[in-house]
């Protein structure tokens, strides 16, 4: 469907044709009637469906001026990066509308933001867990919010802000529309919809755990980790298309690990973006990859919800993540807007049960490919890897307390005691040769 056939403003439809945009997504075009008529919607989207400018249309469109300074539109995302790419988003939509749009999160001053906020916000984007800072601090007021969108529910919930969300939504107005955002419906999030929505209409764009079809998906059956290490500089090194790689490691640590593999081989082209890094560090990292600077760029799963580069051309699970529904998310930052994309993934004998897991939520097989012949195959092992020597321990059979002896030994011939009743008078005679009286008393 194209956007003109969709009911928007002119303010929307001329901003929507300077961003070279036509098409509407499955998930635009099915969320925007019902969001439309003031319905509850639950929109099950998987990464890379559009479903920010999905929840962003009706919304806008919906939006009227009011001289409150209080905001009318509140997002709840579950990263700082995915607060300054809705942010970013919505700043694209709105060049032709006076529509106020504030961004706060966790790790700033939050005076600061509170500051920004007091001047006038209409759209507030936030994380949880300092949006319910600023509530509770009196530095927002909610009573004018008419629309609430959580987005990322699935990744907010693993990510413990269930309580914060809970908080929050109770202290919201009753009267409010809700569009709420996940590519899994949990039980979770069902029961959240359930206590806090009102029959939600749901929009699935496509069923959970479909993979885009745009994505080409290869396998690798990998002996080990240096393996990896080294099947990883080798498809960098001899692939020539790939001049945006996105590659996800398990862990922070691992994460650094391979960082400092790569930044050796690949100076000055290489990044890396976790949690434990600095804000401003993150951010200047994702504007790095998106402008070419970095053509490969190592992070976690949680960090990379938070880059939105269209041009990524290919993405490596350098391990098989243990959630299978991560993988989904994992291969969608390729094959956006309609481009084509490779997704390739490591695996270990020991990650053959996680790439089961996906290949059940895909109804699908992860296709496989030899190894290169140019491949080192590595026999050095990591610590994890070396086999574990187990030694059988021996458990002495005691005897039973009853079946024991009692504990008893022989006294020395020093502290033996003997009962002897001593004569006096035959004690002196031996001492003294004669016998000893006692002299009268007198």
């Amino acid at each position: 469907m194209n956007f003109e056939d969709l009911n928007l403003s002119s303010s929307l439809m001329r901003a929507i044709d300077e961003l070279g945009y036509t098409q509407a997504t499955t998930i635009q075009h099915r969320v925007f009637p019902i969001a439309m008529s003031g319905r509850d919607v639950c929109g099950i989207a998987q990464t890379g469906t559009g479903k920010t400018f999905a929840y962003l249309l009706p919304c806008l469109r919906q939006w009227k001026f009011d001289k409150s300074k209080n905001p009318q539109i509140l997002i709840i995302v579950p990263t700082r990066e995915l607060v300054v790419q809705v942010v970013e988003a919505v700043n694209k939509l709105t060049p032709y509308m006076s529509v106020l749009t504030v961004g706060v999160f966790g790790g700033v001053n939050i005076n600061t933001q509170q500051l920004e906020i007091e001047k006038g916000v209409d759209v507030l984007v936030a994380t949880p867990g300092r949006l319910f800072d600023l509530i509770m601090n009196g530095g927002l007021k909610t009573k004018n919010i008419k629309r609430l969108v959580i987005d990322e529910m699935d990744e907010m919930l693993n990510l413990g802000f269930r309580t914060q969300i809970t908080n929050i939504l109770q202290l919201l107005p009753i009267k409010r529309q809700n569009l709420l955002f996940s590519a899994t419906i949990t039980d979770e999030v069902e029961k959240l919809m359930n206590d806090y929505f009102t029959n939600p209409e749901r929009v699935e764009a496509a069923p959970t755990g479909t993979p885009l079809e745009n994505i080409i998906q290869i396998g690798y059956a990998v002996p080990n980790f240096n393996t990896k290490v080294n099947l990883l500089e080798l498809l960098l090194t001899s692939d020539e298309t790939m001049t945006k790689v996105l590659i996800f490691a398990a862990t922070k640590s691992l994460a650094d690990q391979l960082y400092e593999q790569l930044i050796a081989k690949f100076p000055e082209i290489v990044g890396v973006i976790h949690s434990n890094k600095e804000q401003n560090y993150r951010f200047n990292t994702v504007n790095q990859f998106k402008s070419g600077v970095f053509k490969y760029i190592i992070s976690t799963d949680v960090m990379a919800r938070g880059i939105d580069v269209a041009e990524v051309t290919h993405v490596i699970n350098f391990d098989t993540p243990d959630v299978p529904e991560n993988y989904i998310h994992r291969i969608g930052r390729t094959g956006r807007a309609d481009k084509k994309g490779i997704a390739i993934t490591f695996i270990t004998e020991k990650e053959i049960k996680e790439k089961r897991a996906i290949e059940t939520l895909m109804k699908q097989e992860i296709p496989m490919s030899e190894l290169p012949e140019a491949l080192e195959i590595s026999t050095v092992l990591t610590e994890d890897e070396m086999p574990k020597i187990r030694m059988k321990i021996i458990q002495i059979k005691l005897p039973k307390k009853e079946e024991r002896g009692a504990s008893f030994h022989e006294k020395s011939a020093k502290n033996s005691k003997v009962n002897v009743r001593k004569n006096r008078k035959e004690d002196m005679q031996k001492k003294y040769g004669k016998p000893k009286t006692r002299a009268a008393k007198k």
